[in-house]
Formats: structure tokens, C-alpha cells, sequence
């Protein structure tokens, strides 16, 4: 290496390399800034909550004149008196009621404005109704009426009868919203549909109640980047006792991060300047280097790009670049004669495997189309017999086409070339068509070949899902001497389990775990160029699944396809 190589490359290192922990600084630093400052909007959002929630507690303890409207009604008396004076003592109550047992109305107090808008009330097939006589208080959300945020709330008392009344939470949401943090930091009361309760004077932040529900229902209590119709806001939430709101701090993103935005710009400053520094150095050194760089790189990237009779003049070198012109150029060369080579065995070894998956794949249509054509010619089939089996023959024939096409399709799907082609297949009918190819060749060798899958709709590629069954099915009744073949299927939860199940010669353990390799077989003797679980696996890997086996020797096996019912 020359001198100037070091040169360059340590004035680049000593220079560059804190830039690196720097930015990664400036990262950690700006989030963690800004966690900081979203924790101060959090624990103002809790003390707003905390401050709800003793309000409410009030509103427990200014309920001790239930006791007096009680005992009113347990002695036959009318409890109005004790209503109006609960109301003159509490002038944020609009309205008092009490109900019995049953939840029915038996009398109410309030102004009459206020109560001729309110029908008699029934909530007897109130599901939130408290339990009679658990003394206990529940408040629902807030409603706004004629301006004003109201809440109701019913009170369970100790004769069994409830106490309803409607509460105003104008004054509670006016103190609430006059704090502020910073000069665009206000505090909201927010329901959980996202809709906002102002107060008269309060900003109303242009951000839809949609955005305002997402935020809420994604669960976490800082809001980091919330974008109004003009603006953008940050802040955070935190749930009030009463049902259905939330305090909600919200300021404006560039008020509350402007601290930080400054200092990250003098941080940044700071870099471009050692960079340009930088920059400016490596080019003094670049300038005599510049030249057969160039050229290199250039050269290189035609190499890259396939074109290999790049060759550069040597004469623009000195020194070790010299060397290293004459060694690409002699690379280059020698990269070329391997590309050919290469591409005659690359060209030899496709046409070994295409012809080897043509001759596999058309083995088992070809196999039941034989045995048709032996019934038919055996002269004891009779003529429905006939021409159910012309039928699956014409099949047959249509799937042997089919298959020539497969075939080029699964070579596309081991390159990543080629995607299933999704739609809704009825797997009753695919395992029935299936099972209809491999009939003959079953009935051939006497084995009961039967189909037991329900009516199940999942997203896959027909023509190479019927490719799996047929290769499995054919497998199944190859390696079956007597006996039965299954085919069955269930769905497991978001899957469908498709099975197929033999009693044939079985598979050691030592081979189960190879089977699925390409032109792996098991048995020496066996017909086949051991493609079709290769291929079988292929497709059920591009459908997002894959295929299993269980087996023992001597007692069959099962071999299972696991396919999602709607791929993701």
C-alpha cells in the first residue's frame, strides 16, 4: 500500500469516524429530549385526571342528603322538600329525581325549563344501574346541552331506592382548561369518540375527532405527532373517572420542541463543517488519485452490469495502480472465458431438469389415462360406466396440457419469479378432481382410495394446488401394496390442514428429513426422479405454508399440507 493510500485513508478516519458517534448522539439526544418534555405534558395530564377524580369523590360526600330523602320515603313522606334544599346547596345540581327499585320515576325537582325537556325516566333496562341498595355512585360521560357540559349520575340509597340527578361540570371544566403549559399548551377534556369540551375562551385545535379516537385507541399516553388541518401537535392523555373522557394535554409541536430544534441545528452546523473540512482534505489527496479511480470504477461497474471486454489503458497509471490496471484487465479477461463456460453447463443442467420435471409431472395424468383406457377396452363397463370414464379422461387430457405449463411455472417459483395467482377455491371440488386423476391407477392395485374434506373457501392458486394433491396422491398410491389411500382435510384456526394418508410401506425416520430434496428418493428401484415433494413444497412455501410427514415403517403415513386461509 502507498503512502498516499494511508495517507488518505487515515486523514479520512481520524476525521470522519466521530462524526458517526455524534449522529448517533444527536439521535439518542433529540428523543430522549423530547420524552422528557411529552412526560411533563403526562404528569399534567394525571394531575388534571387526579383533580376529576377528587371532584368526583366530592360529589360522593355532597350526596349525604340521600340519608334525609331515605328516611322521607320509608316513612310515606314526599322527599321534594329535601330535593330542593339538596338543589339550593348545590347550585351546579340542574336536576334531582328519585327513582325506586325498579328504576321508575316516583318524583323530581328542578327547573321547570330544564324538566319539561326530560320525559319521565325509566331505567329499568338500564344495563349500568347499580345494584339496589350497594350505596354505590355511578357517573356517566359528558353531554352537552344548551352549551354546557353536564353528566349524570345515579346514587343507590339505603332503603333500595336510587337517587338520579343531572350535575353541571362547566365550572370544574372551566378551572381545568385555564391552566396552560407554554403559550399554545391548553388542557382538554376529550370524550372517547374524540370529540373535544371547550370551555367559552378556550382554543379549539382543528384536529378531526377521527385522528383524536386513534389516538386513544392505540393505548399509549403520548401523543407524539398529531396532525391538525393547519398544525401539528404533540402531548399526552390519561383516562378521568368519568366514564368515557380523558384529560388531554395537546401543545403545538414547534413551541414545544423549539429548544431542541435549535440546538440541533448548531449540533448539525457543527458536522457540516468538519465534513466540508473533511470533504475538501480527501480532495486535495483525490486530485492525483482521481484518474485511474475513475477509470476503475467505471470498469467495474460495466463488469458488474455483464459487459466483460472492458480493458484499461495502462498508461494512466503509476505506481501501484499500474499493477492494478494490468491485474482487473487480466481479470476481465479470465471472467469472460468463465462466463461462457459457465453459461454452457447453466444451459445443460436447465434442460436435464426441465426434462426431468416434464417426466415426472406427466406420469401420474398419463398413468389414469392408461387405466381408463384398460377398463374401457376390457369390455365391462357398462355405458354410464363409459362415459363417466371419457369424461375423466377428456380431464385427464386437459390436465396433462396443463401441466406443461406448471411446469415452467414451478421453475419460476423456485427463482422467486412467480407468484401464486390468489382467488377462492372450493377445496371439496380440487381434492375431488384430484382424487378423480389417481382413481384408476387406485383401482388398479385394489386399495380404497376416499376423499373426506368439507366445503372449505381459502385463497389459493387452483392449478397448483391441485398440483400438490395429484403429486401427493400419486405418491400415496405408488408406495401402497394394499390397503387404503385418504385424502382429508380440516381448518385449524387461520390454516387449512389438507392430509394424506396412506398404508403403504412407511418412511424411516432418517429419511424424513430429506425427502423433499431435490431428486432425493428412497427407495433406488422406485420409478421417479424424486421432484414431486420438491415441487409439492415449492408451491406450498409460495403460498405462505409448507408440508410435513409423519411416518413408521411398515404402517403408512400421513403427509400434511398447512396453507393459510388467506394469505397476508
Amino acid at each position: 500500500m502507498s503512502i498516499f493510500s494511508k495517507l488518505f485513508k487515515l486523514f479520512l478516519t481520524v476525521v470522519l469516524m466521530p462524526l458517526i458517534p455524534m449522529a448517533l448522539l444527536l439521535a439518542y439526544y433529540q428523543g430522549h429530549l423530547k420524552d422528557n418534555i411529552l412526560e411533563t405534558h403526562s404528569n399534567l395530564a394525571q394531575i388534571v385526571a387526579s383533580s376529576i377524580n377528587q371532584h368526583i369523590e366530592d360529589l360522593g360526600w355532597r350526596l349525604a342528603f340521600a340519608q334525609n330523602v331515605s328516611e322521607a320515603l320509608q316513612s310515606g313522606q314526599n322527599p321534594q322538600e329535601d330535593l330542593r334544599n339538596a338543589m339550593a346547596a348545590n347550585p351546579d345540581f340542574l336536576m334531582l329525581a328519585v327513582l325506586n327499585k325498579q328504576g321508575k320515576e316516583i318524583t323530581r325537582v328542578g327547573a321547570k325549563a330544564f324538566l319539561d325537556k326530560i320525559p319521565s325516566l325509566d331505567l329499568s333496562d338500564d344495563k349500568y344501574l347499580p345494584e339496589a341498595g350497594s350505596n354505590e355512585l355511578s357517573v356517566s360521560g359528558f353531554e352537552v346541552v344548551e352549551g354546557r357540559p353536564i353528566s349524570e349520575f345515579v346514587y343507590t340509597m339505603p332503603n333500595g331506592d336510587y337517587l338520579y340527578g343531572i350535575v353541571s361540570f362547566f365550572g370544574l371544566l372551566t378551572r381545568v382548561q385555564e391552566q396552560r403549559i407554554g403559550r399554545t399548551g391548553q388542557i382538554y377534556i376529550v370524550g372517547e369518540n374524540g370529540h373535544f369540551f371547550y370551555g367559552d375562551y378556550q382554543y379549539r385545535p382543528e384536529v378531526s375527532p377521527q385522528d383524536m379516537k386513534q389516538v386513544f385507541e392505540e393505548n399509549k399516553r403520548f401523543i407524539k405527532n398529531l396532525k391538525g388541518e393547519k398544525d401539528t401537535f404533540v402531548g399526552a392523555y390519561a383516562p378521568t373517572p368519568i366514564w368515557g373522557t380523558y384529560a388531554v394535554v395537546l401543545q403545538l409541536q414547534d413551541e414545544a420542541f423549539r429548544a431542541i430544534h435549535y440546538t440541533n441545528i448548531i449540533i448539525l452546523l457543527f458536522m457540516i463543517a468538519i465534513a466540508t473540512l473533511a470533504y475538501f482534505g480527501a480532495l486535495t489527496f483525490a486530485e492525483s488519485l482521481g484518474e485511474p479511480i475513475a477509470a476503475l470504477d467505471k470498469a467495474a461497474k460495466e463488469v458488474s452490469e455483464g459487459r466483460l471486454d472492458q480493458k484499461i489503458d495502462e498508461d494512466i497509471g503509476w505506481g501501484e495502480f499500474k499493477n492494478l490496471i494490468a491485474s482487473f484487465n487480466k481479470m476481465t479477461a479470465d471472467l469472460k472465458d468463465y462466463q461462457v463456460l459457465q453459461l454452457q453447463a447453466q444451459l445443460s443442467q436447465m434442460k436435464e431438469d426441465l426434462f426431468r420435471a416434464v417426466a415426472h409431472d406427466l406420469r401420474a395424468p398419463l398413468l389414469g389415462l392408461q387405466g381408463y383406457i384398460y377398463i374401457l377396452s376390457s369390455g365391462k363397463a357398462t355405458k354410464e360406466e363409459e362415459k363417466e370414464y371419457l369424461r375423466l379422461m377428456n380431464q385427464a387430457a386437459v390436465n396433462l396440457s396443463s401441466l406443461l405449463e406448471d411446469v415452467l411455472d414451478v421453475s419460476r417459483l423456485e427463482a422467486g419469479t412467480l407468484t401464486p395467482s390468489l382467488q377462492e377455491v372450493h377445496l371439496q371440488q380440487l381434492a375431488q378432481e384430484a382424487a378423480d386423476t389417481v382413481l384408476p391407477s387406485a383401482q388398479e392395485k385394489h386399495l380404497e382410495l376416499t376423499v373426506e374434506v368439507p366445503d372449505i373457501v381459502l385463497q389459493a392458486d387452483a392449478k397448483l394446488l391441485r398440483r400438490v394433491l395429484i403429486n401427493l396422491l400419486s405418491n400415496a398410491v405408488k408406495f401402497t401394496e394394499k390397503g387404503f389411500v385418504r385424502l382429508s382435510a380440516r381448518q385449524e384456526g387461520e390454516n387449512v390442514l389438507i392430509a394424506v394418508q396412506d398404508s403403504g410401506v412407511g418412511i424411516a425416520p432418517k429419511d424424513q428429513q430429506t425427502i423433499f430434496e431435490k431428486y432425493h428418493q428412497v427407495r433406488s428401484d422406485a420409478r421417479g426422479y424424486g421432484l414431486g415433494l420438491f415441487i409439492s413444497r415449492q408451491i406450498a412455501c409460495a403460498h405462505g405454508g409448507d408440508i410435513g410427514v409423519s411416518s413408521e415403517p411398515g404402517k403408512g403415513s400421513t403427509f400434511t399440507v398447512r396453507l393459510p386461509k388467506e394469505k397476508k
